[in-house]
């Protein structure tokens, strides 16, 4: 496991993964069981043009903040760019917070994962403890995660094209029915879009959307692993900007699209969470075996999702170990450049949210929930923060932007208007009943980390 020069930059890690693997892996972190299964309830809660406008706004502030995220990408492809960038522009301390705060975010979201990979498997499998199957699952996770980065790329890939066929399959097939094409139970005509005002425009009234934005904001937390991948990217300057603008663009016209589909071909009053919306579509048509494809698609989509949060872990592990902020043991590569140490601190930080989940529900995994819930939304924010400061200090070193490699559009509305709206998820948060202990939770939190950061940097004054 010694460390080796697998890289031109030094840091022992290879730049393996191209453009579709960066396209995949944002797509990968992104669609699951939000869109799978959720979206029913999303409908249920906003109405049918309710959803599609929560989706709409939350498509634009993940598209303000990747523009921002790749261009600092570009001019600085650092591994674990988050709170590298946050470092140089904001400040060591804040730095520790986002890398500690995301490293738990997606911690938390592996244990959550792997339970229920589990129980997808007892559909197939009834008699079957769901324990083996989870096990099964951490064992082949982990393994994708120590051969190589390129083998990690290449499953997120595959793993990410079945997600994305299944959604263009639905979409495609959905429009034929809601045009008549398709015949589908229940409608002796095409049913066209007379769901969409059945009940009036906004049957539910304007306050179910403002609290549905908030669970679309975060169904669109992962997109940002592409700036964690950045240091492990061929030609990143070409990379980056094509799998920004591919990836944003496709995840509005998948989610988009879906609920567009599903609010014309379900009552907004049936569609829940009981049920995939995606299976009772599916079913109405008559396709068969509607509930064993859709299990196995969501199967993959869990174990896409695991599989890049094992490896986002992991270079945030890797990253502060290399800032000497842990031990230099977890900076360590292998000759493939994999750095084992922290994906193996992963894995077992991981498994404890596990452990906790099932011995400690209401009390400890909870807590690791309310904190891991908003970390999205503050690194979003700093991603965006870094941006402005980054060129304030470009344009004061007599660089124009046209000297960049990648220019976002809209500067400097765009990353203006991102913060502005992550501050508004913050207010919906606090306004919000249900929300408002993930807030109790997030604050001491935060607290502890920057008098731990301070800590942890004098002990290494000291050495």
């Amino acid at each position: 496991m010694a460390a080796t020069d697998a890289s031109q930059d030094g840091t022992g890690l290879e730049r393996r993964m191209e453009s579709r693997h960066l396209t995949m892996i944002s797509l990968g972190g992104v669609i699951g069981t939000g869109l799978f299964v959720s979206s029913g309830y999303t409908i249920h809660q906003a109405g049918p043009l309710g959803a599609i406008l929560a989706y709409a706004v939350g498509s634009a502030l993940v598209y303000c903040v990747m523009v921002s995220l790749g261009e600092l990408s570009v001019a600085m492809p650092y591994a674990g760019s988050f709170h590298l960038y946050a470092k140089r522009f904001i400040g060591p301390g804040t730095a520790f917070v986002i890398a500690v705060l995301y490293w738990l975010n997606w911690a938390v979201a592996l244990a959550s994962e792997f339970t229920a990979a589990g129980l997808l498997m007892q559909r197939w499998f009834p008699h079957s403890p769901s324990w083996v199957w989870s096990a099964a699952f951490i064992v082949a996770v982990f393994a994708l995660n120590i051969m190589s980065v390129r083998l990690y790329g290449e499953a997120e890939f595959w793993f990410a094209s079945i997600k994305v066929v299944a959604i263009v399959a639905f979409i495609v097939i959905g429009l034929l029915a809601i045009f008549g094409a398709v015949p589908i139970a229940g409608y002796g005509k095409a049913p066209l879009f007379a769901n969409f005002t059945a009940d009036g425009w906004f049957p539910q009234g304007i306050a179910p959307i403002l609290s549905t934005l908030l669970t679309v904001v975060f169904a669109f937390s992962g997109t940002e692993v592409v700036g964690v991948a950045a240091g492990e990217t061929k030609d990143p300057s070409r990379a980056i900007p094509k799998a920004v603008h591919t990836t944003v663009l496709r995840l509005a016209v998948f989610f988009i699209g879906s609920i567009l589909v599903m609010a014309a071909l379900i009552p907004w009053h049936r569609a829940g969470v009981d049920t995939s919306p995606f299976v009772l579509v599916f079913q109405s048509i008559g396709m068969p075996f509607a509930g064993d494809v859709m299990n196995f698609v969501v199967l993959t989509a869990v174990l896409s999702a695991a599989n890049s949060g094992l490896y986002v872990c992991s270079r945030m592990v890797w990253s502060l170990a290399k800032e000497h902020l842990i031990p230099r043991r977890f900076a360590k590569t292998n000759f493939r450049g994999v750095p084992v140490w922290a994906v193996l601190f992963s894995m077992a930080g991981s498994l404890l949210a596990l452990l906790s989940s099932v011995v400690a529900a209401s009390t400890v995994y909870l807590v690791l929930v309310a904190v891991s819930g908003l970390a999205t939304l503050v690194v979003w924010f700093s991603v965006c923060v870094c941006h402005i400061r980054f060129r304030r200090e470009w344009r004061l070193a007599g660089h124009g932007a046209d000297e960049l490699g990648y220019r976002a559009p809209g500067y400097p509305v765009l990353p203006w208007m991102a913060m502005l709206m992550c501050v508004g998820a913050l207010v919906l948060v606090a306004l919000d009943p249900a929300q408002r202990p993930t807030l109790y939770c997030m604050v001491p939190f935060v607290a502890c980390c920057y008098a731990g950061y301070r800590a942890l940097a004098r002990r290494r004054d000291e050495r």
